[in-house]
């Protein structure tokens, strides 16, 4: 099973992951109908940066950079504009779905609903050949699935047209809050992910610690536009296949509570997952003196250990707590994918995590709950007939 890994040490934005899938092999005359359509231009050039032969793009028009042409539009209107391409209907869905969650994140900074929005920075011409392309090219590869490692954001300020903002921008934080990968500081004083770099992978890619095992195919590298010194500000793309599952370390973090109200119990979950906890279980128990109560078990990476245990004792006053060192867990290879149903004469498309094993066979598929809940609430149907529609369709298509 073939899988595309972003490695995130310097960052990324649109023109950033274009370059390195180009670079990885994926077919430029794939881009020609966005290039025809919107009468653009993608300027490619091969470039040595610190050592590295990397691919930069910057999209033209008249051979002019159009960086910000055409922009202020709302939601509505760009999805006319990807629809009206001749394209595949799977880079439409893909496409529509990146735009929709860079749009909810910035309705969400400015406090305005989704359709209210001027998509000011990710709504013009240049997102749109960005964001656009970049689907493309990720079908042209026919990949099996996307992970990315931690995604360095860098630091500073950066002038927008709103006013000037510390780096990360506001968009960008609450798209990895929604993402499964992670983001860090540095290293250096520049913007380095951009919300259409965070859109993009947030829609593609899981977050994983370090580069899986797997056996290396290809590598390419797309080559950023600020000069850092000493530094290559370029985004490594390996293709290889996966060896098996990947094998994690993890410590085991125990403690037993008696005496902590429901409440507290069920805010634990989310408040130690924030705190970088792998998983939160919480077991119903027999303390001493016949007394009810429960077992907390928290997995963490070894290097997350002191922090969540920290934060597990301040939520439930526990006096102790055990750590069972030098774990490992076997994890799935998984991958996402998305389902269109039809409900009421409308389609919506509903994100769905396919699990595989060894030689990538199937075993598991699971509909995202976020993405059931907010179909159910625009079709008042209840959410488990959503995720049982969704699984079953995604089951005749992708289990044997």
């Amino acid at each position: 099973m073939v899988t595309l890994v972003f490695d995130g040490k310097m960052g990324a934005s649109g023109d950033m992951i274009i370059g390195a899938l180009l670079s990885a092999g994926a077919n430029v005359e794939v881009l020609n109908p966005i290039e025809e359509k919107l009468g653009v231009k993608y300027d490619i050039k091969e470039l040595v940066e610190q050592g590295i032969l990397a691919k930069q793009v910057r999209v033209t028009r008249g051979g002019k950079d159009i960086e910000g042409e055409n922009s202020g539009k709302k939601f509505e209107e760009i999805i006319k504009v990807i629809r009206s391409l001749s394209i595949s209907e799977e880079v439409v869905s893909n496409a529509v779905e990146v735009f929709r969650v860079l749009g909810e994140a910035e309705a969400e900074v400015h406090g305005k609903k989704l359709e209210e929005v001027n998509l000011h920075e990710v709504g013009a011409d240049d997102a749109i050949a960005d964001i656009v392309g970049a689907c493309m090219l990720i079908e042209d590869l026919d990949v099996e699935s996307i992970v990315v490692t931690p995604i360095s954001v860098g630091g500073g300020t950066i002038k927008m047209k709103h006013g000037e903002y510390p780096v990360p921008v506001p968009a960008v934080l609450v798209l990895a809050r929604n993402a499964t990968w992670s983001i860090k500081g540095g290293p250096v004083e520049k913007e380095l992910l951009t919300p259409t770099g965070a859109a993009i992978l947030l829609h593609f890619a899981r977050g994983v610690e370090r580069i899986p095992a797997l056996n290396v195919m290809k590598t390419g590298y797309g080559m950023g536009h600020h000069k850092i010194e000493g530094m290559a500000n370029v985004l490594r793309v390996i293709s290889g296949e996966m060896k098996n599952l990947e094998k994690d370390e993890i410590v085991l973090l125990e403690t037993n509570i008696d005496d902590v109200s429901p409440e507290v119990i069920g805010n634990l979950y989310d408040v130690l997952l924030e705190e970088g906890a792998r998983d939160v279980t919480v077991i119903p128990a027999m303390m001493k003196k016949s007394r009810p109560g429960h077992i907390v078990k928290v997995m963490v990476k070894p290097e997350n250990a002191d922090r969540v245990a920290q934060r597990l004792a301040e939520e439930t006053g526990t006096l102790g707590i055990r750590e069972s060192p030098g774990l490992h867990r076997w994890i799935a290879t998984r991958k996402m994918e998305q389902i269109s149903v039809e409900i009421g004469g409308k389609a919506y498309v509903i994100a769905v995590k396919i699990a595989s094993g060894k030689e990538g066979k199937v075993y598991n598929i699971s509909a995202e709950y976020e993405d059931s809940v907010r179909v159910a609430r625009e079709t008042n149907w209840p959410v488990r007939r959503i995720i049982g529609l969704v699984e079953e369709k995604a089951r005749g298509k992708w289990m044997e």
